[in-house]
C-alpha cells in the first residue's frame, strides 16, 4: 500500500468513526467496526479491518524507517566532521564500505542496515532473502531497502522439497525471538516472506474480531514464535516448536474452522518444506491439539482420573506433549493480557505433570481429600452453632454450611458482590454440612475484607440479602467498564457423560454477565441436581464455563428427557439476564 494511501484509508475511517460516535474517538472498537464499514461501504468490518491494519503498518513502516536513515546520516555526518577536525580524509560515501559477512554469502553490513553484497546471487540463490533477515534478527538491525526492493524483482522460489539449509535458516531466524518479528515484517514489505509460505497471504493484516486478542493473525503467529524461542530449552525439538507456532492458527486464513483447516495446512507445508513424515504427523498433532492443554486444564476436573488419561491418549508420546505444552505458553502469550496468568499456567502445568506421569506408565493420582483435618474442625463448629464459617488463603476461598439446595448458587453470587471472580470450585458435604471450596481471583487485585463476606453469607442464609437486585446494581455498574461485541454470545449448552467416570459434564457458553454463575448453578438446583465441581474461564466477552453434576442419589443424568430439560433450565435462566429472547 503505498503511504498516501494508507493516509487516505486511515483519515477516512478516523472521520467516519469521530462522526458515528459524536466526539473525540481514535480507537475503532469492536462495537464501532460494522457502522464504520457499511457507511464506507467496506464488504464487511474484516475488510475495513484488514485495510486499517494494512495502512497503519505502512505509516509505521515509512516513519520508522525516515527517523531511522536521518538519525544514520546525522552520525555519519557527525564522523566525518571528527575526521575532518583530526585532518583525516573524509570517505566520500560518509562511512565505510559494506563489510561481507564470511558466513553469510551474498550478505553484508552497510550503514547501520543488513544489505546484499554485489556479488550476492539473487537470481538463484533461493535462501537468500530469509539468511538476510536472519542476520538482521540476529544483530537487530533493519534490512535494506535497496536489499528488499532488489529481492522482490529478482529472487527464486526456492525448490520443493526444500533442502535442510533453507529449513535450517528458517529456524534460525525464528529461534532469534522478538528481533524475527521486525525482519520477517521487513520481508513481507515486499511479500518476500509469502515466496516460503505462501498460506501467509490469506492472513497478512487479518483481524480477530474478539476483545481476547490484541494482534491480527499474521502479527500474532510472528509474535508467538518470538515468545516460543524462548522456550526450546524445554523441547528436544526446537526446530518443530518453531514451526508448529508459526502454522498453530494459518488456518484461520481458510474457510471453515481453523483447526481442521489448519491441519490440511500444516501436513501441505510440512512436507514442501521437506521434513520427514514423522516430523510432518507431529506438525499436523500440535496445529490439531494446540488448544488441547489450556481446554482441558480449565474446563475439566484434573483430580479425575478419566480426564488425565484421555489427554495421554490423545498426545501419544512425552515430545509431543512437551511441544505443546510450550506451544500453549508462547500462544496464549501472545493473544493478550487476559490469556495467560499465573492461574492457568498453573493448571497447564498441573496437567502436563500428571499426563506425564501416565506417558510413563504410572498410576494416576487419586485426588486430594477436601475434608482435611483443620476444615473438619471448622465443619464441628458449624454444626454446633449452625451458622456459615468462612476461611480465606489466598487465592483459596472456602466456605463451609448447612447443606441445603441453592447453597452453591447463593456463595457464588456473594463472592461476585465482593468482586470475586470463581475460576474453580470443589463441593462436597458430610453429615449435612457443605464444603464449598473456591480457587479466586480479585477484581483489580483487591482482596475483600473477610468480615464483610461472613456478614453476606450468613445475610443470604437467613434470606435478609436480596441477590437479584445487588446483583441488578453491580450488572449497571459492570457494564459502563467493559469492552461489547457488537452482538451478544450464544447461549451454548453441552452435557457429556463420557468426560468423567463419576459425573456428568455440563460445558456451558455464554456472555459474560455479572451474576452468571449464580444464575447457571440456580439451574441445576431447578433440575435437582448437586455440583461436584466447577471450572469457570472468561474469553473476551464470553464466559465457557464446565460443572460435574449427580443427581441427588449421585447418579449421572443420562436420559435423554431429562439431559433436554436441563439444557433448556441452563439456557432459561441463562437469558433472565439478556435483553430479548433467549438465543441457542
Amino acid at each position: 500500500m503505498a503511504t498516501d494511501d494508507a493516509r487516505s484509508v486511515l483519515t477516512t475511517a478516523r472521520v467516519e468513526l469521530h462522526r458515528r460516535a459524536g466526539r473525540q474517538l481514535d480507537r475503532l472498537l469492536l462495537q464501532e467496526q460494522d457502522a464504520v464499514a457499511a457507511a464506507l461501504d467496506e464488504p464487511d468490518s474484516d475488510a475495513l479491518m484488514r485495510s486499517v491494519a494494512a495502512a497503519g503498518r505502512t505509516i509505521a513502516w515509512e516513519s520508522d524507517d525516515a527517523w531511522r536513515r536521518r538519525s544514520v546520516a546525522a552520525r555519519a555526518a557527525e564522523r566525518g566532521g571528527r575526521r575532518l577536525r583530526r585532518g583525516d580524509r573524509p570517505d566520500s560515501a560518509g562511512d565505510a564500505e559494506p563489510q561481507p559477512l564470511l558466513d553469510d554469502p551474498g550478505v553484508a553490513i552497510g550503514q547501520e542496515e543488513v544489505v546484499l553484497t554485489a556479488a550476492a546471487d539473487v537470481d538463484g540463490d533461493a535462501e537468500l532473502a530469509l539468511r538476510l533477515a536472519a542476520v538482521a534478527a540476529e544483530r537487530e538491525l533493519p534490512i535494506g531497502r535497496r536489499a528488499l526492493n532488489l529481492l522482490a524483482r529478482k529472487a527464486p522460489e526456492p525448490a520443493v522439497p526444500w533442502p535442510a539449509s533453507l529449513r535450517a535458516t528458517l529456524v534460525r531466524l525464528l529461534a532469534t525471538g522478538h528481533p524475527a518479528v521486525d525482519a520477517v515484517e521487513w520481508l513481507d514489505r515486499r511479500l518476500l516472506f509469502e515466496r516460503y509460505l505462501p498460506e501467509w497471504s490469506a492472513v497478512r493484516n487479518k483481524p480477530q474480531r474478539n476483545p481476547y486478542h490484541t494482534y491480527t493473525v499474521d502479527r500474532h503467529l510472528l509474535e508467538a514464535c518470538a515468545n516460543a524461542a524462548a522456550l526450546v530449552d524445554r523441547v528436544d525439538r526446537p526446530d518443530l516448536l518453531l514451526v508448529g507456532t508459526l502454522l498453530h492458527d494459518l488456518g484461520k486464513g481458510f474457510p471453515g474452522d481453523h483447526t481442521e483447516a489448519g491441519m490440511v495446512v500444516a501436513a501441505e507445508v510440512g512436507t514442501r518444506m521437506g521434513f520427514p513424515e514423522d516430523d510432518v504427523r507431529v506438525l499436523v498433532s500440535l496445529v490439531e491439539h494446540h488448544l488441547l492443554l489450556p481446554d482441558v486444564a480449565t474446563r475439566r476436573d484434573l483430580s479425575d482420573p478419566a480426564t488425565v488419561r484421555r489427554v495421554a491418549e490423545t498426545v501419544g508420546d512425552r515430545r509431543t506433549l512437551d511441544l505443546l505444552a510450550a506451544l500453549v505458553e508462547a500462544d496464549s502469550l501472545a493473544t493478550g493480557p487476559s490469556a495467560w496468568g499465573s492461574w492457568k499456567a498453573g493448571l497447564v502445568a498441573d496437567l502436563v505433570a500428571r499426563t506425564r506421569r501416565v506417558l510413563a506408565g504410572e498410576q494416576v493420582e487419586p485426588p486430594l481429600p477436601l475434608l482435611t483435618d483443620e476444615v473438619r474442625v471448622i465443619m464441628d463448629e458449624v454444626r454446633t452453632w449452625g451458622v456459615p464459617a468462612l476461611a480465606i488463603e489466598e487465592p483459596t476461598v472456602t466456605v463451609v454450611a448447612p447443606d441445603r439446595p441453592g447453597l452453591l448458587s447463593e456463595v457464588a453470587a456473594v463472592l461476585t458482590l465482593h468482586g470475586l471472580n470463581v475460576r474453580s470450585a470443589d463441593i462436597t458435604a458430610e453429615d449435612s454440612i457443605a464444603v464449598e471450596i473456591f480457587t479466586v481471583e480479585p477484581e483489580h487485585g483487591r482482596w475483600p475484607r473477610a468480615a464483610g463476606l461472613a456478614d453476606d453469607l450468613a445475610a443470604v442464609a437467613d434470606g435478609r440479602l436480596p441477590i437479584d437486585e445487588r446483583l441488578a446494581e453491580r450488572a449497571r455498574t459492570y457494564r459502563g467498564h467493559r469492552v461489547t461485541t457488537p452482538e451478544l454470545v450464544s447461549t451454548e449448552v453441552t452435557v457429556d457423560n463420557t468426560a468423567s467416570e463419576l459425573a456428568t459434564v455440563v460445558e456451558v457458553r455464554a456472555e459474560d454477565v455479572v451474576g452468571q454463575l449464580h444464575r447457571i448453578t440456580r439451574a441445576f438446583v431447578d433440575r435437582g441436581l448437586d455440583v461436584a465441581s466447577a471450572k469457570v474461564s472468561t474469553y473476551g466477552s464470553a464466559v465457557v464455563d464446565a460443572f460435574y453434576v449427580r443427581t441427588r442419589d449421585g447418579r449421572k443424568v443420562e436420559d435423554r428427557e431429562e439431559i433436554a430439560a436441563l439444557e433448556a433450565a441452563v439456557v432459561t435462566r441463562i437469558a433472565e439476564a439478556l435483553p430479548g429472547p433467549a438465543r441457542t
